[in-house]
């Protein structure tokens, strides 16, 4: 594969399996995808803008050598479609698991998961509000969570972190390749001076709670939709 292609190909490798398994007797998830999309869309506009802000910052940038060069708002397409493509497949996993899983295990840990997770968070984002990856992507995550128990208290917060910790490691590999990890140089480069410093292999510590933010915000809004569906049949 020629290298400008890597970040598209990984992107169609992450879709790939999700979207052949989404007509899957079984699962079906396809049927779901009225509530899919809504979901992905307003997600994507909340998250692109913050990506937009950021690359104009210098948080992070995109390395011409492994994209097409093809922008949009100053943004590579690929970078767009990862809001789109790693959200479906987070969805899937969520959608498996609770076929798969009839009882909700986690339930019990959703409560103290918030209580625990949205004070820590936003004290290590005011904490280090010099960083701006690390301020800005703790304190809105924090906000995310408290937001979603408002609304929904616990009734989804066990399925969302059983989805969320079977997909991070896939989010992981991926953001491995992305910052990488088996590559001469990161298809997407990170200004360590905006953020900790600390890093999983290639990937900085921020980006596990950057995917639990953009899967919880997902999830939310795509649990809404369905939900308003089952109210009104």
């Amino acid at each position: 594969m020629k290298e400008e292609y890597y970040y598209l190909g990984l992107m169609l490798f992450t879709l790939s399996y999700p979207l052949a398994q989404s007509f899957e007797h079984r699962i079906t998830y396809h049927k779901k995808w009225y509530a899919l999309w809504p979901a992905s869309l307003l997600a994507a506009l909340i998250y692109l803008v913050w990506d937009h802000w950021f690359t104009v910052q210098g948080v992070w940038w995109f390395n011409e050598r492994y994209i097409l060069g093809w922008y949009l708002f100053e943004l590579p397409v690929e970078e767009i479609s990862f809001f789109f493509i790693v959200p479906f497949a987070c969805i899937f996993i969520y959608e498996v698991l609770i076929y798969f899983m009839k009882k909700d295990w986690l339930r019990p840990l959703g409560r103290p998961f918030v209580f625990v997770m949205v004070p820590l968070l936003l004290v290590l984002g005011f904490y280090h509000w010099g960083k701006l990856y690390t301020s800005f992507n703790f304190i809105f995550t924090a906000a995310l969570l408290a937001g979603h128990f408002l609304v929904f208290n616990d009734r989804i917060l066990g399925r969302f972190l059983a989805a969320y910790l079977v997909s991070l490691l896939p989010f992981m590999l991926v953001n491995g390749v992305l910052t990488g990890t088996w590559l001469d140089e990161p298809i997407v480069g990170y200004n360590n001076h905006e953020n900790l410093g600390i890093r999983i292999g290639t990937v900085p510590i921020e980006d596990s709670v950057y995917s639990l933010g953009l899967l919880l915000l997902n999830i939310s809004i795509y649990e809404k939709i369905l939900r308003r569906k089952t109210i009104t049949h």
